[in-house]
């Protein structure tokens, strides 16, 4: 590891934990569609925090670290994952975000220098409940493929939300079918079956909202609910453009990678093959990215992750790759900002707002608690589903309950930190041991 490679690891992850903290850009699909509950005051803080930390941390280190060891580069996911944690831990305010990005800062900087430390020291739990806590967000990004046809039913009826939901469901089998294309011998395009649903998804949305006419009198006042979202992520361009230009500006010095088919390609100094197989991955996620950013008004700090395209590119020349990086950000942001006013022309697409935030609620809600219970039978078997499903109904009979969206993962990591503290008391004894 050289200077340059350890200064620009910590301004990535200064800059990613900055931007978590304030609700800009989280790189983790799955929280994104959660961080509006927060903005908008409809969960807690705590609730927000333990959700990411939910969510994040078991692919930290479970998938993201793991990866990185064995190329020597990491995997974004080991960094901007954590960056999301932090910056939701982090306080609001000033001295919040001055914290986050001291400490993302400090979490680059320990990634880039003791990978294998950090993961020998998760090892030493007596029972590692980490990589089972990295389940509760499996299903969230499936699950957040399926509000555009709850919001349809909610605005438009059953019959047209049944529709949505069964071609919606085609297109899952088919792209997940029929989804990948071999384009080299090193490279294949394979498109993201839950990006190209919640495409599907959303078009069936919008189209039934531009039939509906005169649901607002004032036309000229048209904001729509897109709009209003993605101006958050266009007021803090030169934000995005930074993280951009930094994620792009590290993957030139080959510290840094977006997947594990690129980073080993990278690894072995085949750098054509790396940024073919980058690309295809980006066109394969564009939907999932912008959709999500649109609807959520939150952005990704690695964008569409075209950026880790061009940092490939041109390896070696981080001052190149940073000024690419920062330009592909900003046009990415500005086409954001260009379909969304383009959609609220339409008065239907802003009278759907309330019914999005509806059918996001009730999918994040049961796709948490599924996910919370499906790694709580993982950290404690024949254990975790009765904690969880206790967990939830005993927290809606509560005088002072936390919200539903949050009882899945708070339950999870909860019971992860029983089980350690029964096995070192001998209380309890895992069925491996």
């Amino acid at each position: 590891m050289n200077t340059a490679q350890i200064v620009i690891m910590a301004a990535v992850g200064a800059v990613a934990a900055m931007l978590a903290n304030t609700g800009v850009a989280v790189f983790n699909d799955g929280l994104r569609p959660i961080m509006p509950e927060f903005l908008e005051d409809r969960i807690s803080k705590p609730e927000l925090a333990a959700t990411s930390f939910a969510i994040s941390f078991g692919l930290v280190v479970g998938f993201g670290i793991p990866v990185s060891i064995g190329a020597a580069i990491l995997l974004a996911h080991s960094v901007l994952l954590m960056t999301d944690i932090i910056g939701t831990w982090t306080p609001d305010g000033r001295k919040g975000f001055i914290l986050a990005g001291v400490l993302g800062a400090l979490w680059g900087v320990a990634l880039t220098v003791g990978l294998q430390v950090i993961v020998d020291l998760f090892a030493m739990l007596p029972i590692n409940f980490l990589d089972a806590l990295g389940m509760v967000g499996n299903p969230v990004v499936i699950g957040f493929s399926v509000f555009p046809a709850v919001a349809i039913a909610r605005q438009h009826g059953f019959n047209k939300g049944l529709i949505s939901f069964i071609i919606s469901a085609i297109v899952l089998f088919l792209v997940k079918r029929f989804g990948t294309f071999q384009i080299s011998e090193t490279a294949s395009l394979t498109l993201s079956a839950e990006g190209m649903t919640l495409l599907t998804g959303m078009a069936f949305m919008i189209y039934y909202a531009v039939q509906v006419k005169g649901t607002s009198t004032d036309t000229a006042d048209l904001l729509g609910v897109f709009t209003e979202r993605v101006s958050r992520i266009r007021k803090n361009t030169v934000w995005l453009a930074l993280a951009g230009g930094l994620v792009a500006a590290a993957t030139s010095l080959v510290i840094l990678a977006g997947d594990p088919i690129s980073l080993n390609l990278m690894g072995e100094g085949q750098f054509g093959e790396a940024a073919l197989a980058a690309f295809a991955r980006a066109i394969g996620f564009i939907p999932l990215v912008f959709s999500t950013a649109i609807v959520t008004g939150v952005y990704s700090p690695a964008g569409t992750t075209l950026v880790y395209v061009a940092g490939i590119l041109l390896q070696g020349n981080p001052i190149f790759a940073f000024i690419a990086g920062a330009a592909i950000m900003f046009i990415e942001v500005n086409l954001l900002g260009v379909t969304a006013k383009g959609l609220d022309r339409y008065p239907g697409v802003r009278d759907m707002g309330e019914h999005i935030r509806g059918a996001m609620n009730d999918v994040l809600e049961i796709a948490l608690l599924i996910g919370g219970a499906i790694a709580s039978e993982a950290i404690a078997p024949g254990i975790g589903y009765f904690w969880v499903f206790g967990a939830y109904l005993l927290n809606r009979a509560s005088n002072k309950p936390i919200v539903d969206m949050a009882v899945g993962p708070v339950a999870a990591i909860a019971l992860g930190i029983l089980v350690n503290i029964l096995y070192v008391i001998g209380l309890y004894v895992p069925p491996a041991v």
